[in-house]
């Protein structure tokens, strides 16, 4: 677990932009199981990657023409049973923080793994971002 106060404003800056921070389990199948309609969940996290790439990037796409009915976050490693939950739905991908999922009509769509994140610029990220929202959105 890491300590709140570092990071409360790694959550803060994804609450700024719209998303929705779940806490618990029951949360995350409130926003995620049946759900009509489409759903971004980032699973968020204290790492480099998340604060240079996926952050920046999930901000960027969010502005998009097209996008995501309901924007939802987990944070790894703070809001373990909430991030936990939100894993069952990501099935058959591993675990993965940060990590970007999108769900159409309670099923997964898109998923972008840590290793889709990590070294790539938060423009290629909303770029990939902005493709699926076209798709699916």
């Amino acid at each position: 677990m890491y300590p709140i106060e570092l990071t409360k404003p790694m959550a803060q800056d994804l609450n700024d932009f719209g998303f929705k921070s779940l806490k618990t389990s029951e949360e995350v199948v409130q926003e995620l199981d049946h759900q009509e309609g489409t759903t971004l969940v980032v699973v968020n996290s204290v790492c480099g990657c998340a604060a240079a790439n996926a952050r920046p990037g999930v901000k960027m796409a969010v502005r998009h023409e097209k996008r995501p009915e309901n924007l939802v976050t987990v944070f790894a490693g703070v809001d373990q049973e909430a991030t936990s939950k939100a894993r069952e739905f990501m099935l058959p991908y591993p675990p993965s923080s940060p990590a970007i999922a999108l769900f159409k009509d309670g099923k997964l769509v898109h998923f972008l793994e840590r290793h889709h994140i990590e070294g790539r610029s938060a423009e290629i990220i909303s770029e990939n971002l902005k493709m699926a929202f076209d798709r699916y959105c």
